[in-house]
């Protein structure tokens, strides 16, 4: 490939991921698939904008080699520990279960018992790349979902290992010299040798990068360190995961597992921090290249010749891997639904299958045509990865609808007269409820979070189900004769309707409502509140106190700057509320405003070194505050 022609085809994979990946975010498609399929457009097989995508794919495939580096940085003896249950034990049942039953199926259609094993073992990885982006997107990473598949992706991962070392064992005739990865394989100096030899080869190059990291990398990094130049590290970061790949490559193993290994062996080193700052930025960017390689390499050719085959085979995949998934991790006491979801979720062929399949032909254990075929299987399942997850989501969002609990539309009370109505019970109403019951105060709960409501229930706090905003439930509620309402639902539209609601209704109830910020505050009192609180001041205030004091300021000078903060803000807050609505006059007062309090604080400050052990000033705040009407604001 030319410079020119290099040039060319990072233009086009560069606009088709600016193109389509918003695209696809803005459908709900997530990021993978928009990038998926701007890689089957643009593709050779398709409108075959960028030709061949070999030379690309093996530059995208970098991308997995950075995130499997970076997987393995995070694989630390604790963690490995702790994770025990989930990596071997579910991970190691997935990986043999699945590989047994594929072998199985595989040899119902009539393939050789070792050709079969090899099919079932290269199928049963899954996309490490494709389930981790897709479980960031959906918020999922850190749950049980996301430790229970990280755990079996990481397995995975690491089984990899014993079969670039078994599979030459299965061979059923010479080696072949074809690309049946189409591009995603490279070319190994061993491939000549012997089964035997080439296994001890590739246990030696394992040993070097082991031995490698543990006792030259380490001193390396301390002598690169010592020289203070950021930049001069990320390149030795950069070298170290292209050596490890490179000397992968020469022995016929990924590039990818050889990164992998080479994390683990760092994992516990004092630059993992640094090491993955570095990477990180990399990462990225080559996962959407790789992503789109993926897409460009589906042969839509081969695709129409074996539609019936190809999409059976990919059918039977997401079939199987989802039900020895589904059935070993409610095994393993997890509920139906998280089951599910990571069955879901690891239904798919892995990235490290296009290795696989590439070195089983080179080894002499997969014909090229079948290899060929799996390949696209693999891609087409990969592609559709995403596809299976959106539907998964939309199906069980209707399956819960549609099973959860009717909550009851005309809700009795058991205290008619409450003093309060508190509406909405979470993470701000429960301090405020609690705070009103322990002083003697009668309070009505009501919420609109079934699932909420049970937990409170299971500790005794009577919440009940209710949209706040319906009149006709705040009568019910009692409303007519209560003496507060405070509003504290998460919905800010809603709050602002009930406020509107509760005040032209009853005009004698007080209403307190919870802000989220400013321009909420404002459009609450503008509605009728008459008194409102920003959600995260006071605790935003108390954290800045408590910096003050780390920063060596006396406790009695740090909770006066407080104070002084707090004081101004609402002073602030007042003044500029008319202003509300008209953009430049309001920030102009603002920017105004803000100097002001700077200006005072330093003033304090002045006064009040922190070396000075007089205690408190006694000048007023309040005569301080006045005198800005004449400080030339």
């Amino acid at each position: 490939m030319n410079e020119h022609s290099l040039l060319i085809q990072a233009l086009v994979y560069l606009a088709a991921g600016v193109i389509s990946v918003p695209i696809a975010k803005r459908l709900g498609l997530g990021s993978v698939l928009g990038y998926l399929i701007a890689g089957a457009v643009i593709g050779p097989f398709a409108l075959s904008i960028v030709g061949e995508q070999a030379d690309v794919m093996r530059f995208g495939e970098f991308g997995v080699v950075i995130l499997l580096f970076l997987i393995g940085l995070e694989v630390r003896p604790a963690l490995l520990w702790s994770m025990r249950k989930t990596i071997f034990g579910l991970g190691g049942a997935q990986v043999l279960a699945t590989a047994l039953v594929i072998a199985a199926a595989s040899m119902a259609f009539g393939l050789d018992w070792r050709v079969a094993i090899a099919v079932g073992l290269v199928l049963a990885m899954s996309s490490t790349a494709i389930v981790l982006q897709t479980l960031d997107e959906k918020g999922l990473r850190q749950g049980p979902v996301g430790r229970a598949a990280f755990g079996v992706l990481l397995l995975q991962d690491l089984a990899v290992i014993p079969m670039f070392a078994l599979l030459p064992l299965l061979a059923t005739h010479a080696p072949e010299h074809a690309a049946a990865g189409g591009g995603h394989g490279g070319e190994s100096l061993i491939g000549e040798l012997p089964a035997w030899a080439q296994t001890l080869a590739v246990l030696a190059a394992v040993a070097a990068v082991v031995f490698g990291g543990r006792y030259v990398v380490r001193p390396v990094f301390r002598f690169i360190a010592s020289a203070r130049l950021r930049e001069i590290f990320t390149a030795s970061a950069l070298l170290i995961v292209v050596g490890v790949a490179a000397l992968m490559g020469i022995v016929g193993l990924s590039p990818a597992l050889g990164a992998f290994l080479a994390g683990v062996v760092l994992a516990e080193s004092e630059f993992r921090r640094e090491l993955e700052t570095d990477i990180e930025p990399f990462r990225g960017l080559l996962l959407g290249l790789f992503f789109m390689t993926v897409g460009a390499s589906i042969d839509f050719a081969l695709v129409m010749r074996e539609p019936v085959v190809l999409l059976g085979i990919v059918l039977g995949l997401i079939v199987v891997k989802f039900l020895v998934m589904f059935g070993l991790s409610r095994l393993s006491g997890a509920s139906t639904a998280t089951s599910a979801t990571i069955s879901v979720a690891l239904a798919q062929g892995g990235e490290f299958a296009f290795v696989l399949l590439t070195f089983t032909v080179g080894a002499g254990v997969i014909g090229a045509e079948l290899a060929a075929l799996l390949t696209a299987a693999v891609a087409v399942s990969m592609a559709f990865s995403p596809v299976v997850m959106l539907l998964y989501e939309k199906i069980s969002a209707k399956l819960e609808a549609a099973n959860a609990p009717p909550p009851p539309d005309d809700p009795t009370f058991e205290d008619a007269e409450p003093d309060i109505i508190i509406a909405g019970f979470g993470r701000f109403g429960q301090i405020t409820g609690r705070l009103l019951q322990a002083n003697g105060f009668r309070s009505t709960v009501l919420d609109s979070d079934i699932e909420q409501i049970e937990v409170l229930r299971k500790f005794g706090r009577p919440v009940h189900y209710g949209d706040a905003t319906r009149l006709d439930l705040l009568r019910a509620a009692g409303a007519e004769r209560a003496k507060m309402l405070v509003v504290a639902i998460d919905d800010q539209e809603k709050a602002v309707e009930l406020v509107e609601t509760a005040k032209k209704a009853f005009p004698n109830l007080i209403v307190l409502a919870r802000a989220f910020d400013r321009r909420h505050a404002y459009d609450l009192l503008r509605n009728g509140a008459d008194a409102v609180e920003r959600e995260t001041f006071e605790g935003a205030l108390a954290l800045g106190v408590t910096a003050l004091r780390q920063l060596g300021f006396r406790a009695h000078r740090a909770h006066r700057a407080g104070d002084y903060f707090r004081r101004h803000d609402l002073r602030s807050f007042e003044e500029l509320a008319p202003m509300w609505g008209q953009e430049e006059n309001y920030i102009l007062a603002a920017r105004d405003s803000q100097q002001t309090m700077e200006r005072l604080l330093a003033k304090d400050l002045e006064r009040m070194k922190p070396t000075d052990t007089s205690g408190w000033d006694t000048t007023s705040l309040d005569e301080e505050l006045r005198e800005r009407a004449n400080d030339g604001r």
